[in-house]
C-alpha cells in the first residue's frame, strides 16, 4: 500500500504566522520497502515524521494512503492503517511483554477491550515475527533498550497496519543491536509487504540496508526545505551523499557506499 506526498509543506503555526520547515515535497513510500530519512539536526526530520504520522497537520499539500487523503480517515480507522514506534522509552510498571504487544490490538478492541481468538493470534504472530518469544513473560521494565525496541515493533505489528513509521529506532542501541534492528525492519518490509519508514542518524547502516533514502538538507544549506530522494546507489552516483556528508577529513567511496576517515 503506497503512501504518497503531494506538494506537502510541513511546519508550524506561530503568533507571527507560519513557520515552514519543508516545502512542497512530492514523493512516494512504497510497500515492501524500508525507507530511511536522513539529515542533520534541525533539518526538519521530526516535523516531517510527525506530519506523515498525522500527529500534526500539514501547512499545505496532501498525504494519500492508497489514493485516499488521510484527513478523511477517522482516528480509529487511521490507527488500523498506520503504526508508529517512537524513540521515547515507555515508562510502564507491572506490565509483561505480551501485555504490551497486545496493546497493539486496541484499534480493534478499544483500550480496555478483551482479546478474542483473532486478537491472540495476531499477538502470537507479532511476537514470533520479531523473535521475542523468550521475553513474553518478562516485565517490560526489566528489558534492555534493544529488547524494548523489539517489543514496541511487535506491538506495531500486532496492530496489523500496512504502514509503520519509526522515529530513531536504533537510538540507544549498541552496534550489533543496531545492525540486527535494521535487518529486522528490512525483512519485515519485504516479507510482509509493509511500508516501513524510519528516521535515523546511522548513515552507514542506512546505506547498506535501506531500499530508499530521503535526505533533508540542513537549515543553512541552499536546498533547505527540499527533499532529495533516491536509492543509496543513485544518491551516491549523482554526488548527493558526498556533497552532504563528506568534508574535511572525510571522503566517500560511491562504489562501496562507504565513508573513509583520512588520518
Amino acid at each position: 500500500m503506497d503512501y504518497q506526498l503531494k506538494k506537502l509543506t510541513t511546519g508550524y503555526h506561530t503568533k507571527r504566522g507560519e513557520r515552514v520547515v519543508s516545502n512542497e515535497i512530492t514523493a512516494t513510500l512504497k510497500a515492501g520497502e524500508l525507507t530511511c530519512l536522513l539529515g542533520p539536526n534541525g533539518a526538519g526530520k521530526s516535523t516531517l515524521l510527525r506530519t506523515l504520522a498525522s500527529f500534526q497537520p500539514p501547512l499545505g499539500g496532501t498525504i494519500e494512503l492508497d489514493g485516499r487523503d488521510i484527513n478523511t480517515f477517522k482516528p480509529q480507522e487511521l490507527a488500523r492503517h498506520i503504526g508508529v514506534v517512537l524513540t521515547e522509552k515507555p515508562e510502564v510498571r507491572g506490565m509483561r511483554v505480551r501485555e504490551m504487544v497486545a496493546m497493539g490490538r486496541s484499534p480493534y478492541t478499544g483500550f480496555w477491550g478483551k482479546l478474542n481468538d483473532d486478537d491472540n493470534v495476531a499477538v502470537d504472530q507479532a511476537i514470533a515475527q520479531v523473535g521475542i518469544g523468550q521475553l513474553e513473560r518478562r516485565m517490560v521494565s526489566t528489558l534492555s533498550d534493544g529488547e524494548r525496541q523489539k517489543v514496541m515493533i511487535a506491538k506495531a505489528l500486532a496492530q496489523q497496519t500496512p504502514v509503520i513509521f519509526l522515529d530513531e529506532p536504533t537510538a540507544y542501541l549498541d552496534f550489533p543491536s543496531k545492525v540486527e534492528m535494521m535487518l529486522l525492519l528490512r525483512r519485515l518490509a519485504r516479507e510482509m509487504q509493509k511500508t516501513v519508514f524510519m528516521s535515523t542518524h546511522d548513515l552507514e547502516l542506512a546505506l547498506q540496508t535501506a531500499d530508499g533514502l530521503w535526505l533533508l538538507p540542513g537549515s543553512n544549506d541552499e536546498l533547505a526545505g527540499k527533499l532529495l530522494v533516491g536509492t543509496p546507489q543513485e544518491l551516491a552516483d549523482n554526488g548527493t551523499l558526498a556533497r552532504f556528508f563528506a568534508g574535511p577529513g572525510i571522503t566517500f567511496d560511491a562504489n562501496e557506499l562507504h565513508f573513509h576517515i583520512k588520518g
